[in-house]
């Protein structure tokens, strides 16, 4: 059974997707609410798996001075996760140690596989706008027989990547990440196998991939993330071609 961690940062304006504001019709209060909305539809789909859900949590200590907030960030965390499941009794909970990205992601992996023996662990960030309850079983089959899975996203990134076995984390994640991850799996003599492409969400031309496919399996009543469906309409984004040049803008 795959340990599903979900890296989340509590959801405050400016602390999460700050290009997202920076490069899009989003004001950063409305790219906060939309991390929020995909990473409780993260929550979702690890909970609805056949894995189990790790919330690892980024420390009020980890995040600057200048992104404080009035809770704590394991509550701000705590009440995403409430919200998207209905509570929060069976679900685990554990703090993010380390000041890099990289660092965060590898301990977590590293403690799982050789502390607590488990099976195979997944990073997931919640920027993953398209993690699936199937994405995530389907990783499960391929992590029997692989040492590490990979699911690709645009410009190199990846929304999901799941290890049976450790890789030298430092720097694992840097750009681009899928090429880099996939280097460090080699490099330790391990089989890397890979997910269909999904989208994320990190900045603004990453809504043009995203936007289509969700408007798409809206039209063709197929299944979509919930959270995220409902806020971006709401918020009535959409994409326009204009010259041949197509761009997000507000309805």
């Amino acid at each position: 059974m795959t340990v599903i961690a979900v890296l989340a940062d509590p959801p405050r304006e400016g602390l999460v997707l700050p290009e997202l504001a920076e490069t899009s019709p989003l004001t950063e209060i409305e790219a906060a609410e939309l991390y929020a909305a995909m990473s409780k539809d993260a929550f979702l789909a690890a909970e609805r798996s056949g894995g189990d859900l790790l919330v690892n949590y980024r420390p009020d200590e980890l995040i600057p001075d200048a992104f404080a907030g009035e809770e704590s960030a394991e509550a701000e965390v705590r009440a995403l996760v409430a919200d998207a499941l209905g509570g929060t009794e069976d679900v685990r909970f554990e703090v993010q140690v380390g000041s890099t990205f990289d660092a965060r992601a590898g301990n977590t992996a590293t403690h799982l596989l050789r502390e607590e023996d488990v099976t195979s662990v997944a990073i997931v960030r919640g920027s993953a706008a398209f993690l699936t309850r199937t994405a995530i079983d389907s990783a499960a089959m391929k992590l029997r027989t692989n040492e590490v899975v990979l699911g690709p996203s645009t410009d190199g990134r990846v929304y999901y990547a799941g290890f049976t076995d450790a890789i030298d984390f430092d720097g694992a994640f840097a750009p681009p990440e899928l090429e880099t991850l996939a280097a460090r799996a080699t490099d330790a003599g391990h089989d890397a196998e890979f997910l269909p492409m999904q989208p994320v969400v990190e900045r603004g031309e990453d809504l043009l991939h995203l936007l289509p496919v969700l408007e798409a399996r809206v039209s063709t009543r197929r299944i979509v993330p919930k959270h995220t469906t409902t806020l971006l309409r709401e918020l009535g984004l959409r994409v326009d071609v204009d010259g041949g040049e197509p761009s997000v803008v507000r309805n």
